[in-house]
């Protein structure tokens, strides 16, 4: 049976690194004794920088690979920084897996739609893959993506792949455009008159910064709030919901989330210092 690791780190050996931009890189990693690990799309892992300390991070591979786990992440902090310098070979303490999962069962049968701000397209990237891996299981799919900017978008070979299996219906666009450009300029939510099926049988998977979440929830108004599902992110620290960092009201972004019906944030995701 695959192990879990949650009260304290376990020696995570990286197999490879991949710099997907500038201040973006993706790390595998492989578990000491090769124990396959498993996790489901949209949970996540707090990873150690030994000597410099924890962060938590999504998974961002095929959640069928039994062999690694991969995580995408962005230089923000020490922590980060840290692990920016690491190489093939070095080690990585791994905590998790922990989190809710997308609602993949309560989705099948239904419309999708993929809304992903930034760096926000790394915790989807499982979510993808799965549902390509079960493209039967669903039904039309529209992947609409943001970044600030061309050389911020993560993924490039693959959002040409996704877009080929995806029927056309992958959207990309950049809040600042440079000359060689040719693509969409603006917010992610003006793609969202892109989306050429019908709402109303459909769910949604938002992830992003918060501000984008907000917006762009609010404006699936064909969509029912509880079809759409939120990547909430808060501060975490110990990621079973004993320190209280990452309480959102009565819930714990780390065990009642990270994903979240709108329905059940929507009262709140506007209120300023919540």
């Amino acid at each position: 049976m695959p192990k879990n690791y949650f009260l304290q780190p376990t020696f995570f050996r990286i197999t490879q690194k991949i710099q997907e931009t500038a201040d973006t890189f993706t790390l595998q990693l492989a578990s000491p004794d090769n124990t396959p690990p498993s996790f489901l799309p949209g949970q996540f892992n707090m990873l150690y920088a030994f000597g410099v300390g924890e962060i938590p991070v999504s998974m961002s591979g095929d959640p069928s690979r039994s062999d690694s786990y991969l995580h995408t992440i962005k230089v923000v902090g020490d922590v980060t920084t840290a692990m920016s310098r690491y190489e093939v070979g070095d080690s990585v303490g791994v905590r998790g897996p922990f989190g809710n999962p997308w609602p993949l069962e309560d989705s099948k049968g239904k419309d999708v739609v993929i809304i992903a701000g930034g760096i926000g397209l790394a915790p989807l990237r499982s979510f993808i893959y799965y549902l390509l891996n079960h493209r039967k299981d669903f039904g039309q799919v529209a992947l609409l993506y943001g970044a600030r900017e061309p050389d911020e978008i993560l993924f490039t070979n693959e959002l040409k792949e996704w877009k080929q299996k995806l029927d056309n219906q992958v959207y990309v666009t950049v809040d600042f455009a440079r000359p060689q450009w040719s693509g969409n300029v603006g917010v992610v939510t003006t793609l969202l008159s892109r989306i050429p099926f019908p709402l109303d049988d459909a769910v949604a998977f938002l992830c992003g910064p918060e501000i984008m979440l907000r917006f762009a929830a609010a404006e699936l108004t064909q969509i029912q709030s509880d079809n759409i599902y939120l990547a909430m992110e808060r501060n975490m620290k110990c990621a079973i919901g004993h320190c209280g960092r990452c309480q959102y009201l009565d819930n714990f972004i780390c065990k009642d989330g990270s994903v979240l019906p709108y329905s059940k944030v929507k009262p709140f995701l506007s209120k300023k210092e919540i």
